[in-house]
Formats: structure tokens, sequence, C-alpha cells
């Protein structure tokens, strides 16, 4: 893959989900494009101890974006500028169209985004839809090849064997220094994955298989639904 489009509503939503896997299409020299959707300027972690308040959280969100892709190896980020948590009361064709008009500039060979309802948060969904809609609008010979990032409990039994599952042992130490970039986000977590002080086994084998490997989906953009919600 040369060129990688990537499309994500939220600052850390590249690192978490696919870090390990854009580090890798960086490593072998691919030019990679993402589009975030919003700043996260609504999330609730504000860094433990505190160090960002409501009013200074998109600007300290916006620097650990620019980290983050500068250690993945991401070249262009493009800040789409819509609000957080509102995603899903824009218009699908709009964004899409907007979308469409950097695939027709970039020329991308992948599209990495959320999976349409599987995407665990609406705004997830709202733009993994318009995503795979910008696709759906380009000519069948430029459609890039979609994968499709999927986080709900029930993922696996309802659509299956991932298609895709990428090994990340190479660049786990480039996934987890992002990780650590989206500081407002991640230290906390970070303090009890390192220390291995938490109880819950189940979270435990999250995070162990989200420093292991990441799995996708492929996405045919012709099955995509007329409307999301």
């Amino acid at each position: 893959m040369e060129r990688v489009m990537v499309v994500l509503p939220h600052p850390d939503d590249e690192t978490f989900g696919c870090g390990g896997t854009i580090a890798k299409f960086a490593k072998e020299g691919a030019q990679i494009l993402y589009m975030c959707g919003t700043l996260g300027e609504m999330g609730r972690n504000m860094g433990k101890p505190f160090f960002a308040t409501r009013e200074t959280l998109p600007d300290v969100r916006a620097r650990e974006l620019e980290e983050a892709c500068a250690v993945l190896g991401i070249q262009e980020i493009q800040k789409m500028g819509l609000r957080d948590k509102t995603v899903e009361f824009e218009d699908a064709h709009e964004l899409a169209n907007r979308i469409r008009q950097e695939m027709i500039r970039f020329k991308p060979q992948l599209l990495i985004t959320h999976y349409p309802k599987y995407g665990v948060h609406p705004d997830h969904d709202a733009l993994g839809y318009a995503a795979i809609l910008a696709v759906k609008m380009l000519p069948k010979d430029e459609r890039p090849l979609i994968y499709a990032h999927a986080i709900t409990h029930n993922r696996m039994q309802t659509l299956g064997k991932p298609d895709v599952e990428i090994e990340i042992a190479d660049v786990l130490e480039t996934k987890v220094a992002a990780i650590r970039a989206h500081r407002s986000q991640s230290e906390a977590m970070m303090k009890r994955w390192s220390e291995n002080t938490e109880p819950d086994e189940a979270w435990k084998k999250r995070m162990d298989q989200m420093m292991k490997k990441e799995v996708f989906w492929l996405y045919d953009a012709d099955r995509l639904p007329e409307t999301l919600w």
C-alpha cells in the first residue's frame, strides 16, 4: 500500500485501535493521510492528575494528536472541525462529499475507518458511514480497499472472524509511544497496564489483545445501507 487514508472521529482513535497497523504501513514507506473529525473536546478524561480543563482540552488534544501522528509516521493530518459527540447529526452526504474530494486528490489504495453500527460510539458509526459512503460515490475502478474497525463486544458473533489480522509485535514500542502521546486520555490506563495492578481479568485480556494484534473486516461499499440510523 503506497497511499493509506484514515478517517476517524477523535484524537486517539488512530492510535488505540489502529496504531500498530498505521505504524507498519508507515515503516514500509506508505504515504498516510488522517482525516480526524473532531478534537475530542467533550471527552471526560482531563489527565490524571488533571492538567486540562474543559476550556483547554481541545488545544491539549490537538497537540497530543500531532505528537502521536508524528510517532506513528502519519505525514498529513486534516482536522475536519466537527463537534465532538454530534457527528451523528451532520448530513452524511455532505460529509461523504467532503471526504470524497480528498479521495480524488489523495488517491488512497486503502481506507481505514470504523465499521458502521459496530463502533460503540455514535461518532464512530456516523463518520465510518460517511467515509464508506464516499467510497461508494467513486467509480468502482477508483475505490480503495476498506479496512473496517469494529469494536462492539458482539462483533465476532455477528460479523464472523476478522478478514484481516495484523500482528504488531514489531511496532509495539511505536504504538505504546503514540498511546503515551495522548497523555490526557491514556495516562491512568497506561499506569494500570504497566504496573499490572488491575484486578479485572477481562480488562487485562482486552489490553493484551490491543497490544498484540489489530483486526479489521473488509467492507464492500455497495452493501452500505441507504441510511445509518
